[in-house]
């Protein structure tokens, strides 16, 4: 949920051309996505002196109170962007928390859910609590125990091994310039490594103006980084290697790039994120490759279901995943809600395919439901962004989408590329179980590469939608009516409104509407409706035109979205938006992006914050 940023340089802010401030300051930024309901920094000057600094409120706050009240200049730091959970966003529970006497500065993302216990034995010891928050725990515990051993390294195992929960631990001393120890357990931590300087971050984006070579950290491991050296270790002491990668993408993909937010970027980065996650897929074969596959075919070709698990977006990706997987390779195909699967008691089984779909690969639900998948004898497989995350790491395969830095917190570009890796495991499925052949496999991915192009020309014609959308941003009520795959993007685009504009919206299959929905319609009640291709062997367009003459009866505003051709829509629609013809399978990818941009405008009319939306934040790395 949170955002940290550590580093150490054996430079002066002169050689270097920055200081940690400027380095910690800049990840910030890059990470304030993650939240910003307070931030904060901790310096460690070369005289082992602890200059920190910390405001509730977006990160300007901290810069205004930087500029007001200026730090000593260090080249060791950590900083910290807060998504509020234990205690309000204040300035007291702002991170960072210091303890022994001030000279420790600890950092924390992630739920300490021993903090009571732990808190009452310390202040049985007489320590005093100034904040509400689970990490002044973690960071007086850590103090304590430094002072037992005089390693600040063995103290951050030995409270790892204390704590109960998922965390991201970092921390400086005073009397360690050049220092930063962390750990990890159930939330993200990955390590940059430079010349003479040394990083961590909550993903690469914290320091990828600095270096884009990464070293991944592990499960319950511990890592140390001075300006020439990094150390991991287990929480007994030994040493462990970290997984290097590189990270093949910069600091301009996660720049706005001259549009009015990152939403608006990343919805103009589609038709480049689709294609990347299509590109290089088929062998000299002609067979689908994906990225990291550890399972053998033998196991696949004997799945008898397959259960998607996802949250949100990723959730709504999975809904359409179901119709491809189910319609190409005949195989049953369930989704859940990643929170709700553990707890349910699922039937899992040896001969059960798991497919974990989240963005970050850190959504805490997500990695509780992998885990639960595997002790059950499922193999997984993971749909994720992010090289080097727990969900792939965790899992049996992984398939990446290829879709660069997604900053804006609601997911715009990461939910096509969900999609688009969905179809590619269901044809890859296909072909292996032999349900298709490959030159049935082709023609769909001939047509999945057309899909950038068609994305590229809705967008040209966006003004249409932005257009409504401002004549809308006084409206307190959308209802979004879908079928087959439109469906799903219903839900899509309700949930887009929610998250941006605050306001009621919600998605329903159009075919439930007489069983209790069209209650809810009213004069002047505005309905978005995907409407189906009148093409196909089973086309339901035509009961989805009843449906739109049953909400107009009843005095609705309908705005419908048809595919180019389709005279029909016209004739019941108070508005039509037109997108590019594609097979029905395929129409998410197009469908989706009109309610992508209505969402956006209608927030950015009512003057609001469309990459930062209230009380949310983009990764949920608890549970």
């Amino acid at each position: 949920m949170c955002g940290i940023v550590g580093f150490v340089s054996s430079s002066t802010p002169e050689t270097a051309g920055h200081g940690a401030l400027d380095v910690v300051m800049a990840g910030l930024t890059r990470l304030e996505y993650r939240g910003y309901d307070s931030a904060g920094v901790a310096l460690v000057t070369a005289d082992r002196t602890l200059a920190s600094a910390k405001k509730a409120g977006k990160l300007s706050a901290l810069r205004e109170e930087l500029e007001a009240h200026p730090l000593p200049e260090a080249m060791t730091g950590i900083g910290h962007t807060r998504w509020a959970t234990h205690g309000g966003p204040t300035d007291a529970n702002a991170h960072p928390h210091l303890a022994d006497g001030g000279k420790l500065a600890l950092i924390h993302n992630g739920i300490i859910e021993n903090f009571a216990s732990l808190k009452a034995a310390l202040q049985d010891e007489g320590v005093e609590f100034e904040s509400e928050t689970d990490t002044e725990v973690a960071a007086h515990q850590l103090a304590k125990n430094y002072r037992a051993s005089g390693d600040l390294a063995q103290a951050m195992r030995d409270t790892a091994k204390q704590l109960e929960g998922a965390f991201t631990l970092l921390a400086v001393h005073a009397d360690l310039p050049g220092t930063v120890v962390a750990a990890r357990r159930n939330s993200p931590l990955v390590i940059g490594l430079g010349e003479g300087e040394n990083f961590l971050g909550s993903d690469v984006a914290a320091f990828i103006d600095y270096t884009r070579k990464a070293l991944e950290i592990g499960q319950d491991e511990v890592v140390t980084i001075t300006p020439d050296s990094v150390l991991i270790t287990d929480l007994e002491g030994s040493e462990v290697a970290g997984e290097p990668f590189e990270v093949d993408w910069d600091t301009a993909a996660a720049e706005k790039g001259g549009f009015a937010s990152f939403m608006d970027k990343e919805i103009h980065d589609q038709p480049q994120a689709v294609h990347d996650t299509l590109l290089g897929r088929m062998d000299a074969s002609g067979k689908l490759v994906l990225d990291e596959m550890h399972v053998d075919e033998t196991v696949l070709k004997s799945i008898d279901k397959i259960v998607v698990i996802a949250c949100g977006t990723a959730a709504y990706a999975g809904q359409v995943a179901k119709y491809a997987i189910e319609h190409w390779c005949r195989i049953p195909t369930e989704v859940e809600l990643a929170h709700e699967f553990r707890y349910r008691d699922p039937v899992v089984t040896e001969k059960t395919l798991v497919v974990a779909v989240s963005q970050s690969g850190e959504t805490m639900d997500t990695i509780m439901a992998v885990r639960h998948a595997r002790e059950q004898g499922a193999k997984v497989i993971a749909i994720c962004n992010t090289f080097g995350s727990t969900i792939p790491r965790e899992s049996d395969a992984a398939l990446y989408t290829h879709a660069g830095p997604e900053i804006a917190v609601a997911s715009t570009k990461a939910f096509l590329s969900q999609v688009v890796a969905c179809y590619l495991l269901g044809l890859y499925l296909a072909q292996l179980r032999g349900n298709k052949f490959a030159d049935e496999v082709e023609v769909i991915l001939e047509e999945l590469q057309q899909i950038p192009a068609k994305i590229s020309a809705l967008l040209e014609r966006k003004q249409q939608v932005l257009d409504l959308a401002r004549s809308q941003q006084d409206t307190q009520s959308v209802l979004f009516l879908g079928r087959h795959v439109g469906y799903p993007v219903a839900m899509e685009g309700a949930l887009k409104l929610k998250e941006l504009a605050y306001i009621h919206a919600e998605g329903f299959a159009a075919g439930e509407l007489k069983h209790g929905p069209i209650a809810l319609i009213d004069s002047g009640q505005l309905v978005f409706v995907v409407l189906p291709s009148q093409k196909g062997r089973d086309s339901l367009h035509a009961k989805v035109v009843s449906n739109i003459q049953e909400v107009r009866a009843r005095g609705a505003n309908t705005v419908v979205i048809a595919e180019e051709g389709d005279e029909v829509a016209a004739d019941y629609a108070s508005e039509v938006i037109y997108v590019p013809q594609t097979t029905t399978l395929l129409a998410p990818l197009l469908t989706t992006v009109p309610l992508q941009i209505f969402a956006m405008e209608l927030a950015t009319a009512k003057g609001l914050d469309v990459d930062q939306p209230r009380n949310l934040a983009k990764s949920v790395t608890v549970e």
